[in-house]
């Protein structure tokens, strides 16, 4: 009975019935909330700093599909989590965090406006009191549901043991509304793909979210185009005629044929700079058509937008086009049988004697098992595991902090992505950089994770600054690392590892994975400063070509 229950209790009680999983760190302000939940057994797993918390849930939605609750103390809590709250909204993760809040009767010298600062972040923030709790508990968790973003739940600090009382019946909720796409605009739509020589079907996380791969491969198949996909739909479309990764993390042969074709239907895809490989995805007359839920094209390359539903839209132009027997994958099949091949082993060392970051993203891709959950922090790294190592679909794949530029989550999302999947085995890959910012929450990982290999590409360097602007004449003093051997590190927070300097040294973790590959093993590995990222060369080039032409 809500009668007998306070408000954090009846917060409780709503979010236990829509979750299996609660990541959290526990102040003043969410003391009693996170009590009611720890009380009657739920999954909980704490974090070592608040931004962790976020992290973690943020990964366990894009590991499992499921949602979780991320919960924090206000104040300081609330700002410590910032970062990842961010990255989670422009990512459209949905999640509820429940936080602390300022009482209601008014703000103490430690307190600030949490609902200013979420909204500059875009993120929605709900506010309970006595008689409402339930009811607006629940717009959280349909709201973050239907809108696919997170969204803060705040428990004014008075309130929080106040006995709740008789509550507000529950509101309807509207379900989201979907617009059939107009004939006239699927007719001409599918005139465009029939009349296309070299038709490209990109697919991004938007058709993963629709269910829409068996949709688009069947009007594929029926007009003969090529499949690309973004990195967070890796492997969804199941066809052989997939070329993998579209934009910066692209291999080169497949590049070479995406920037080929002349028509690319982009399905849920956000088109940013990284997914059109800095502009130079597309060629310069080819027709780009963008379909997503969004009110507009994310791109100027775009020259039809639709919003539309992307099974919706690929069913009705399936319907709508004549079935091509003479397509792409018939006129060349000798360039694109090229295009599927596997890269050339590379050198084990870069001329600085250090090793070839590429090589060991290679050896790990034949090493480590194939039912795996990567997850990869931010960085200059960051290019090597999607270009050489295979993952299972796309939940098995994730960049955190791309989508605000941030480094420093991926070692708390190694953990909540264990906790969604810990039948795969977890592997997180992260530079020293990142590595060291989240180093709180390596002892979360080395709890939380039952199965894991943390992978440090470590060029004692922030690399991306070294490539970016070391290359352009920048004194570098700010940008080096003294280097961190991360396997003792982690040896002394209770995991296995090694200190990596030649492909020899996999020894020590393939003994690791043989004697059942138990806990976290930290492979610490010493790459070089020299070698720079395909995606990241390509981004400079113009750059540091328009600087010596003005030097």
């Amino acid at each position: 009975m809500t009668e007998h229950l306070n408000v954090s209790d009846v917060v409780a009680e709503v979010c236990a019935r829509h979750t299996e999983a609660v990541f959290g760190l526990m102040g003043n302000g969410n003391a009693f909330f996170t009590s009611n939940l720890t009380r009657r057994g739920l999954p909980y797993i704490s974090a070592r700093h608040e931004a962790g918390t976020v992290a973690m849930a943020d990964a366990y939605h894009r590991a499992s599909g499921k949602i979780a609750v991320a919960t924090v103390t206000y104040g300081a809590g609330f700002t410590n989590s910032l970062t990842a709250l961010t990255e989670a909204a422009k990512a459209r993760t949905p999640m509820v965090v429940v936080v602390g809040e300022a009482p209601t009767t008014g703000l103490r010298p430690w307190d600030i406006d949490q609902l200013m600062v979420a909204q500059g972040l875009g993120v929605l923030t709900l506010t309970v009191a006595a008689g409402n709790a339930a009811r607006v508990t629940e717009e959280a968790w349909s709201t973050a549901r239907r809108e696919r973003r997170p969204v803060v739940l705040s428990i004014p600090y008075d309130l929080s043991s106040e006995i709740a009382g008789p509550q507000e019946p529950a509101t309807e909720q509207r379900s989201a509304h979907q617009t059939a796409p107009d004939p006239g605009v699927i007719q001409r739509i599918a005139t465009m793909l029939v009349r296309a020589e070299r038709p490209l079907i990109l697919a991004g996380n938007g058709a993963v979210v629709s269910g829409a791969g068996a949709a688009l491969v069947e009007l594929g198949d029926k007009i003969g185009a090529l499949f690309a996909t973004s990195v967070r739909a890796r492997n969804y479309l199941k066809t052989p005629w997939d070329l993998g990764i579209a934009g910066g993390f692209a291999r080169t042969a497949p590049l070479h044929l995406m920037r080929t074709a002349d028509v690319i239907l982009v399905a849920g895809a956000s088109l940013n700079a990284f997914q059109t490989r800095y502009g130079s995805l597309f060629a310069e007359d080819a027709e780009v058509i963008q379909i997503d839920e969004l009110d507009a094209a994310t791109n100027p390359r775009v020259t039809c937008f639709v919003q539309a539903d992307a099974t919706t839209m690929a069913q009705s132009l399936t319907a709508a086009v004549s079935p091509l027997d003479n397509g792409w994958r018939t006129r060349h099949p000798e360039v694109i049988t090229a295009s599927f091949s596997h890269d050339p082993p590379a050198d084990e060392f870069a001329p600085d004697g250090r090793l070839n970051p590429r090589a060991v993203a290679q050896q790990l891709d034949a090493l480590l098992p194939t039912q795996r959950t990567i997850v990869q922090d931010g960085g200059h790294f960051c290019g090597w595991i999607p270009m050489y190592c295979q993952a299972p679909d796309p939940q098995g794949l994730m960049m955190v902090g791309t989508a605000f530029q941030s480094i420093g989550l991926g070692i708390p999302a190694a953990a909540g992505a264990a906790v969604a999947r810990p039948d795969r085995i977890t592997v997180l890959i992260s530079g020293d950089g990142g590595a060291l910012m989240a180093l709180a929450d390596l002892d979360s990982a080395v709890r939380a994770i039952p199965s894991g290999v943390m992978i440090v590409f470590n060029d004692a360097a922030y690399g991306a600054e070294i490539h970016q602007y070391a290359a352009r004449g920048l004194d570098d003093t700010a940008m080096q690392i003294k280097e961190v051997d991360f396997s003792a590190v982690g040896r002394a927070m209770g995991a296995q590892g090694v200190k990596m300097r030649s492909l020899a040294d996999l020894q020590g973790l393939k003994e690791w994975l043989a004697a059942g590959a138990e806990g976290l093993f930290v492979l610490d590995v010493a790459i070089s400063q020299s070698e720079v990222a395909e995606y990241m060369r390509e981004s400079m080039a113009p750059i540091l070509a328009s600087e010596t032409r003005a030097g």
